[in-house]
């Protein structure tokens, strides 16, 4: 299988390869092609993918193009990470919002608004190279943020797609090492939107054992993903990192005045990793990748992937169709769930009902993701005031008033509507 990687130039990309290559056995790969339109980092990213791949024995070649049409052409899939703007745009995104008081975030609140502004009209029209070129049953793999809105812009359009994300896989993998388990036989009751997602159930071999760890390890927990252990006991589960964005809003806002973006930190770390990636001695992927994000990344692709082209049936988290899921929501939002993966795409596994604490809340935010999407592909001011004022995190009239105006003024280089 042609597999294709679109942003292959991230610094993210030799995770992926090294996943690729050291889980031959599961994905059969033969040819990687690298898609990117910025060629000097592309250059220095496909050549250490290509010396990854001969480290470890992979006999797949490994090339990179600017040239969409031909990255795809042929392929059996196509994995989509992309970041339009780059970092820079992102330590806007990450700023802006902080002038009204809401949290400065990237993939939610208004800076994930103008991510999805910017990406979602990229991504479609990447999608279109994929539907015309690549081989006929290819599937898109989307790991661009935010996930869920671009996962639904896509399946809107009759694209055979699925959302991935690897805070499940995360939490899985922590849980499997603490218990001295393989990964395998941890099953998650894993349950939301994309980074709005809580865990309330934890299976090992088939036993409940999160009353146990919520017991031990409550303070290691609530230390990880930034909530507070009282929190966590109240719930009787286990939120994502960005539930802290709601959950804790204003004390987030006031941790992030003045404090460096996260962004910066990540474009310095890009840099660094840059300069790595050009020593041609270099044939694995180096620790510092480990701090720029994406932990488990590379198994979750893989694992996805092979499911999908194996058409194995295993159940994996993914981003798909709610059809009835949760009956709170419409069928064609995007949840993030357990689902079996199998050759006709990821179904989702039925679902135990939803407390109210967790449902207003995925009710709320999926409403705003909806009109989200609206804006991303039809443009014009309202739309995107409408968004605004539905988000959780805004609200309010004059902020969305105020958070509008910023957005557009700050976005004005990639919105041709404007």
């Amino acid at each position: 299988m042609k597999l294709t990687i679109v942003g292959g130039g991230s610094t993210y990309t030799p995770e992926l390869v090294d996943g690729i290559a050291r889980l031959r056995d599961r994905l059969p790969v033969t040819e990687l092609v690298l898609v990117d339109p910025v060629a000097d980092r592309l250059a220095l990213v496909g050549g250490l993918a290509a010396r990854i791949m001969a480290a470890q024995g992979h006999p797949a070649p490994v090339r990179w193009t600017s040239d969409l049409k031909d990255g795809v052409e042929g392929a059996g899939a196509v994995l989509l990470q992309l970041r339009i703007g780059g970092q820079a745009a992102r330590q806007r995104d990450e700023t802006w919002p902080l002038e009204c008081g809401c949290v400065g975030q990237e993939t939610t609140g208004a800076g994930g608004l103008a991510k999805a502004l910017r990406t979602v009209p990229v991504v479609l029209d990447i999608a279109e190279q994929v539907r015309q070129h690549a081989a006929p049953d290819a599937w898109i793999i989307d790991f661009t943020n935010p996930v869920g809105i671009v996962t639904r812009a896509l399946l809107d359009a009759g694209h055979r797609a699925v959302g991935l994300c690897n805070v499940a896989i995360g939490f899985q993998r922590r849980f499997a090492a603490g218990a001295g388990v393989a990964p395998e036989r941890v099953a998650l009751d894993h349950f939301g939107l994309n980074h709005l997602t809580w865990i309330r159930g934890v299976r090992i071999d088939g036993e409940e054992v999160l009353p146990q760890l919520l017991e031990q390890r409550l303070d290691e927990l609530a230390e990880e993903i930034e909530l507070p252990s009282p929190l966590l006991r109240r719930l009787g589960a286990i939120p994502s990192y960005y539930l802290r964005y709601y959950y804790q809003h204003d004390a987030v806002v006031q941790e992030q005045r003045g404090a460096e973006t996260r962004g910066a930190a990540v474009a310095a770390m890009e840099r660094q990793l840059l300069a790595m990636y050009a020593d041609p001695a270099l044939d694995h992927k180096p620790e510092l990748l480990a701090q720029r994000g994406g932990a488990f990344y590379s198994e979750a692709a893989v694992n996805l992937l092979a499911s999908l082209v194996a058409d194995t049936g295993d159940v994996q988290v993914a981003n798909v169709r709610n059809n009835g899921t949760m009956p709170f929501l419409g069928d064609d939002a995007v949840i993030e769930v357990p689902a079996v993966i199998g050759a006709g795409g990821a179904v989702p596994l039925p679902l135990a009902p939803v407390p109210a604490r967790y449902a207003g809340l995925i009710a709320h935010a999926s409403a705003y993701e909806e009109l989200a999407l609206d804006a991303a592909l039809h443009g014009g001011r309202d739309r995107v005031f409408d968004a605004l004022l539905t988000h959780p995190l805004v609200g309010q009239y004059d902020q969305a008033e105020k958070l509008t105006d910023l957005l557009l003024r700050e976005n004005k280089d990639y919105l041709e509507w404007i």
